[in-house]
């Protein structure tokens, strides 16, 4: 795989080898420590090239902090109820079925096929099938299905088919005890950060088929192993990848299930609350690490990079402290606007009966989805050229014909989806949040305050990042 960014090679960190007696509690920082001693090469995704805006940066950014403010206060001035409605196409179960049959088959035939190809295949990542497939068109091209049809994944998931098979064969469903509820969803944050957050970005594993290969297979075995022990709630809220999708199939216009397709807007999907602040924190996560991922590409991490290498002397491993504590940031960011909105709300009903006699914890499942829009207008943005640059180079790999999925880009039409994405993210996202303001208070106004702040703040600094030009 092609990287915009090459970070000066390190000695890899080897950390002494964990007791056998280890608690459980650790082995989040076990999984950080281990990626970390692949850290090197961050990988890239989309256009590799940044350019002049144009139109002069302070405009753009003036601009496009300015409508999402001003669509906030037109909103807050004009509309008093939330939507309801969907419309619904139907269409036969049977057929849906058989089609869902044939797709789990052949997904489970292509990653076996990506395991041994990239275990015995070429070692060069631009001409494995494997790495070209994993890190395009099924990580982030599922993703891209899933922001437009919703999430796939419970038919794609491999581990899942085979789960099922095994189910089949023993005439029940497996699962040898309850799954924790004190777990939560945090074994699929931990699993997002550990694959997206670091090994995807921060590591060398993209970049060789061998090790995407036992990445691959770890993961396979670490969810079939959690499948036998707690049963089908593993796969739905351990699964990194399931809940990823899941979250993104949120904003999907038209939501395909298993008898029909329901049409909505984007904003539609983004109204109910999650179920746990693990859930909220993942949400926060996803918007965190695109971010992040972009932000990596730029002079000033660059800078902030190698300053911090040189301060501590910890080498490679600086990548991901640097990646894990920005999450913590954008995690207290958050948190502390659930907190401010609360108050503000709460202020802004002592003269009537309030709605609003929930925690700051309430306040934060509540606001959550409403920045889904914002992650993935940014993952759209930041990953469609690539998905369609390495889809093109599998397709060559494979003996097909050569197409050039991107010949139809030019720099400036790029660049120009870029903000309207990102703006038209955070637009939709607006309007999440003020309909979920309107179910949680009568004064909207003052209560969606912290959380537009955010939004623009967040707006300006997306707008920055794709602006800055490329570290080589």
């Amino acid at each position: 795989m092609e990287s915009a960014i090459r970070i000066a090679d390190q000695q890899p960190l080897f950390p002494a080898p964990p007791s056998s007696t280890m608690r459980l509690r650790r082995t989040p920082l076990f999984v950080f420590i281990s990626l970390s001693l692949f850290a090197g090469v961050a990988s890239a995704h989309g256009v590799t090239t940044r350019f002049d805006a144009p139109i002069p940066l302070t405009l753009l950014f003036g601009g496009a902090g300015a409508t999402v403010a001003l669509t906030a206060l037109f909103l807050t001035t004009t509309v008093e109820s939330a939507p309801t409605g969907t419309r619904r196409i139907s269409f036969s179960a049977d057929a849906v079925v058989i089609l869902r049959r044939a797709t789990q088959v052949l997904f489970l035939a292509v990653f076996l096929f990506v395991l041994a190809v990239g275990a015995v295949g070429p070692t060069n990542a631009r001409d494995n099938p494997a790495t070209l497939f994993t890190w395009s068109v099924w990580l982030k091209g599922v993703g891209l299905l899933a922001v437009l049809f919703g999430s796939p994944w419970r038919t794609l998931a491999p581990w899942r088919t085979i789960y099922d098979g095994l189910s089949k064969v023993e005439g029940k469903e497996l699962a040898l005890f309850d799954y924790p509820n004190q777990l939560g969803d945090w074994p699929a944050l931990i699993g997002f950060l550990a694959l997206v957050g670091v090994a995807e970005n921060l590591t060398r594993i993209p970049d060789s088929p061998r090790l995407t290969a036992v990445l691959l297979a770890g993961y396979a075995l670490i969810m079939l192993v959690g499948g036998v022990l707690f049963g089908t709630p593993w796969f739905r809220r351990a699964d990194p990848l399931a809940v990823l999708y899941r979250l993104f199939g949120r904003v999907a216009p038209m939501k395909i299930d298993g008898s029909g397709i329901d049409l909505r807007p984007p904003w539609r999907g983004c109204l109910p609350r999650v179920r746990s602040l693990s859930l909220a924190a993942f949400v926060v996560a996803t918007v965190y690490t695109v971010s992040f991922d972009g932000f990596t590409k730029t002079p000033e991490y660059q800078t902030l990079l190698f300053s911090v290498r040189e301060a501590t002397g910890l080498g490679s491993v600086v990548s991901v402290l640097l990646y894990l504590g920005g999450f913590l940031a954008f995690l207290a960011v958050f948190a502390l606007v659930a907190i401010l909105t609360r108050r503000v709300s709460v202020i802004a009903e002592t003269s009537r009966n309030s709605k609003t006699k929930e925690s700051w914890h309430a306040t934060a499942l509540a606001l959550a989805p409403t920045v889904i829009p914002i992650a993935v207008a940014y993952e759209v943005a930041h990953n469609y050229p690539f998905v369609l640059q390495q889809l093109s180079r599998l397709l060559t790999i494979l003996g097909g014909p050569e197409i050039e999925l991107l010949g139809w880009l030019s720099l400036s039409a790029f660049w120009a989806s870029q903000v309207i994405l990102i703006v038209a993210g955070h637009l939709a996202a607006v309007v999440a949040a003020h309909y979920v303001a309107l179910e949680r208070t009568n004064r909207v106004g003052r209560a969606h305050l912290p959380l537009t702040a955010l939004m623009i703040a967040y707006t300006v600094l997306s707008l920055w990042i794709i602006s800055r030009p490329v570290a080589t």
